[in-house]
């Protein structure tokens, strides 16, 4: 009678569901996973170790890099670190704005995870419906920043700049008809408040939609109820955070437990599962879909009627308007040496965290006194998820690895920095 023995799979880096960069060694019996070795590396870009050559505010822009489908978030917790060390605070109306467009990269992110999530598994239509909505948003972050995806719009001290009067508009050409384009520029007639605020009003209908496609769904719950299940007490010794830890029923939320900037101020829940497997968690997001869109409405109502300034007035830190540096030979010397040499930060070691979609983002920053980090180490929320990848899928089917590697919510630019 001939042996019986596992054999060895490899699952991705080609493979569209392991997202580009996971090579994921399955050891199998017939189709069910005895072991999954997962090997990451294959995005590595030595982020950590380029920031210690660097002066601090050259950094920002590496921040939007790791984990690219939640990018200011990543801004947030090193301009975080920074402040804290330069024990500065930003204006009221600059904590506002960030706390607005923080809440609009998680829902950015979170559209971005159920498109692919679905598409994964087999549901085609939600990825089409999600990019339509990532759309619009990012409109949001080109017209503060300039550009749609990395922003490096927070910046040390505030924002890099109020949000802007008017919304740019579609123009006429010949693939696109007058209607077309006075319809695509219906909501874009006035200021990017009104345009997010429009927004706002349309997205539950939206959030509705991806519902009534997915969560009563039976091939949706047959791919997703039970499996990859983490039991409360296992994903604490895990380091699960975010809607990883909250889907297995603990309602840990950095916005509540250890508020930055305005949440303190604002009013919204934390949602929480019960079961602890794909389905809970994507009820999770669901839910944060919804409490992001309350936040950003009350984010808006405070903007509109509390105008003022965005940034400190520090010239040893911000850099002097450009009309003002044009004109004033101080602010020249003080663009002069903040764009070539930076600014010196204190001695000392901090620990900043946020909130961030996919969980604890964190940045561990230790200052020599000198205007360059002598070492940064960042606390990325995936890195802990994909290690508990094994535990996870270990006795599930082949096809339940997809669904795993969905549910974490895995981008590997903060997963190999």
């Amino acid at each position: 009678m001939p042996e019986i023995r596992n054999f060895t799979l490899n699952f991705g880096p080609q493979h569209p569901a392991a997202h580009g960069v996971l090579r994921l060694v399955l050891e199998m019996d017939g189709e069910v996973i005895e072991r999954a070795d997962p090997h990451i590396g294959l995005l590595h870009r030595a982020t950590e170790k380029l920031a210690e050559s660097k002066p601090y505010n050259q950094s920002i822009g590496y921040m939007d890099r790791l984990d690219y489908v939640s990018m200011m978030c990543n801004e947030h917790a090193y301009v975080l670190a920074i402040e804290h060390l330069l024990a500065i605070e930003p204006p009221l109306r600059a904590q506002y704005i960030r706390v607005m467009f923080d809440e609009i990269t998680r829902i950015l992110n979170h559209l971005m995870w159920l498109g692919a999530h679905a598409l994964d598994i087999g549901a085609m239509t939600v990825f089409l419906y999600a990019f339509r909505e990532r759309e619009d948003l990012m409109d949001t972050y080109e017209a503060v920043s300039g550009t749609r995806m990395h922003a490096t719009y927070y910046r040390p001290g505030g924002v890099y700049r109020d949000l802007p009067g008017k919304m740019p508009q579609h123009q006429p050409s010949r693939f696109r008809s007058q209607q077309d384009t006075a319809r695509l520029n219906g909501n874009r007639q006035g200021s990017l408040l009104d345009f997010i605020e429009d927004f706002t009003e349309r997205f539950p209908r939206c959030v509705d939609e991806y519902e009534t496609l997915l969560t009563d769904n039976r091939i949706w719950k047959q791919r997703t109820v039970g499996i990859g299940t983490v039991a409360p007490e296992r994903a604490l010794q895990l380091g699960f955070s975010g809607p990883m830890l909250r889907g297995s029923g603990i309602a840990w939320d950095l916005r509540k437990k250890q508020p930055y900037e305005v949440y303190d101020q604002l009013d919204f829940d934390i949602p929480v599962g019960v079961n602890g497997d794909c389905y809970d968690r994507y009820l999770v997001r669901i839910e944060e879909f919804r409490q992001s869109n309350r936040i950003i409405k009350q984010c808006i109502d405070w903007l509109r009627a509390n105008p003022g300034p965005v940034i400190i007035e520090d010239h040893k830190i911000v850099p002097p308007r450009r009309e003002e540096m044009k004109r004033d030979m101080e602010a020249l010397i003080h663009h002069f040496k903040l764009f070539t040499e930076g600014y010196s930060v204190p001695e000392g070691e901090v620990y900043a965290a946020v909130e961030a979609p996919k969980g604890e983002f964190g940045i561990y920053l230790i200052s020599d006194g000198a205007n360059k980090p002598y070492r940064l180490k960042i606390r990325a929320p995936g890195f802990a998820h994909l290690s508990a990848l094994d535990e996870m899928v270990r006795g599930h089917m082949l096809a339940d690895v997809v669904a795993v590697i969905g549910t974490q919510d895995i981008v590997f630019g903060e997963v190999d920095r």
